[in-house]
């Protein structure tokens, strides 16, 4: 990876980090004042508390990308511990999945004239759980280059050991 996208990459991950703060520092700001101007249309506050936990699960994705592109950098990425960010960003997409279905199951009630718009959001959480298998494939991609550069390594001490 060259620098330059590096450094962009990280740009874009700080951005997202503190953009998703500032969404939930505004949300629990919301609920905790008690200036939350709920009209019964939506019932607001379970998808302010729904969107808290959704940034989370941003939060903790970006974490983990962080980690694993400081791995890149670095050229330790094809290593066992590797795989505790990647599982990071799985979990933090599963997680990101439920809390749509939530949202989709929140904004449901309000659709009974037009279940079409429920149908596209479970769509939508499908999608996402459809990112997260994809991630778990590159996981079980990473797990074979890492499994090939320890064979790698073995085989080149052994030969070492010949010469």
């Amino acid at each position: 990876m060259g620098k330059l996208t590096v450094r962009a990459l990280r740009a874009v991950l700080v951005v997202v980090l503190a953009g998703t703060v500032f969404v939930q520092a505004l949300m629990v700001w919301v609920l905790v004042s008690g200036n939350d101007p709920e009209d019964g249309s939506l019932p607001l506050t379970p998808l302010r508390v729904v969107t808290i936990l959704g940034m989370a699960s941003v939060q903790v994705a970006v974490v983990c990308v962080w980690r694993l592109v400081t791995m890149v950098r670095r050229g330790t990425v094809f290593s066992h511990a590797a795989f505790r960010y990647v599982d990071g960003v799985i979990g933090a997409i599963v997680a990101a999945a439920l809390v749509w279905f939530a949202v989709t199951g929140i904004n449901a009630p309000g659709q009974r004239e037009d279940p079409g718009v429920t149908v596209i959001m479970g769509g939508v959480g499908v999608a996402i759980l459809g990112v997260a298998l994809i991630v778990l494939l590159m996981r079980m991609l990473l797990a074979q280059a890492v499994a090939r550069d320890v064979e790698a390594t073995r085989m080149q001490a052994e030969l070492d050991e010949v010469i």
